[in-house]
């Protein structure tokens, strides 16, 4: 029998329903999101999957995906369709991350290592999905889904960040991607880069406004830089040295570097 004080006690301290709340089926969506990942990279997770297997995953995810927004009390077929259209689109995304791996880091060996023992991937694999529930007004889910493979990598990439092709992140652990970032093609970062806001002190009066920076096409970030704000904007061919905290804009083609008297910014030959 429980204890009737403690449990009066934890019904006082409940909160009521001054905000809508939703119905959050845990395992349901945790069973969503890992056939999602599945259907992304099955040919790595499966050699010799035959069309049948990827039906079944489609089929599994539409039903399981309509279940969830049905107990949002949301009206699925739409949403559904949008997220199954994005699919192949995904797909394209995550391989050119994953080759964009292989390629860059010299201790990689093939494809599938990448995509099955690279957190750096596993952690983009997730956002692309989580981006997806983002475009459909599925914020929390997204949330739900990008946190997960935070707690597993060490990488915190918020799924409202916009993102380009063939991004990669070498060893990871530690990068934080704030909701407002954008990031070109073709870039690379290493462990510990923050890309985060300038200023929180107005807190959520900042929702929806540009906080964190832009990052053009073919950058390299190296370990533990910070680049903050939302007018920040690093011009395309840059290299950002390690250690190094930025405020401000820098020009295309550039390299920053960490010296003794500070940041010191060259135009590259």
């Amino acid at each position: 029998m429980s204890d009737k004080k403690i449990v009066e006690e934890l019904l006082s301290l409940y909160q009521e329903e001054k905000e809508k709340k939703v119905r959050f089926d845990r395992g349901l969506f945790f069973s969503f999101l890992d056939d999602a990942r599945r259907v992304l990279t099955l040919d790595f997770l499966k050699p010799g999957y035959e069309r049948s297997d990827v039906e079944d995953l489609v089929d599994g995810m539409e039903k399981k995906l309509d279940q969830i927004l049905l107990e949002r009390k949301e009206e699925p077929s739409e949403k559904v369709r949008y997220f199954l259209s994005m699919l192949p689109q995904a797909r394209r995304l995550v391989l050119s991350s994953a080759r964009a791996i292989l390629e860059g880091d010299p201790a990689s060996l093939s494809l599938q290592e990448v995509i099955l023992c690279y957190p750096g991937f596993y952690a983009i694999l997730t956002y692309r999905i989580a981006n997806i529930l983002v475009r459909m007004g599925l914020s929390f889910l997204a949330r739900v889904a990008s946190e997960d493979s935070h707690r597993s990598t060490g990488i915190d990439i918020n799924p409202g960040a916009t993102i380009g092709e063939s991004f990669f992140i070498d060893h990871g652990t530690g990068i934080v991607i704030g909701e407002t970032a954008i990031i070109g093609d073709r870039v690379k970062l290493y462990q510990g880069v923050t890309l985060g806001a300038l200023s929180l002190k107005d807190g959520h009066l900042l929702s929806g406004k540009k906080r964190h920076p832009t990052i053009e096409n073919d950058c390299t970030i190296y370990s533990n830089a910070t680049i903050l704000g939302g007018e920040t904007v690093i011009g395309h061919d840059t290299t950002i040295g390690a250690n190094t905290y930025l405020l401000s804009s820098v020009e295309p083609n550039s390299r920053v570097l960490l010296t003794d008297s500070g940041v010191r910014i060259d135009k590259k030959s």
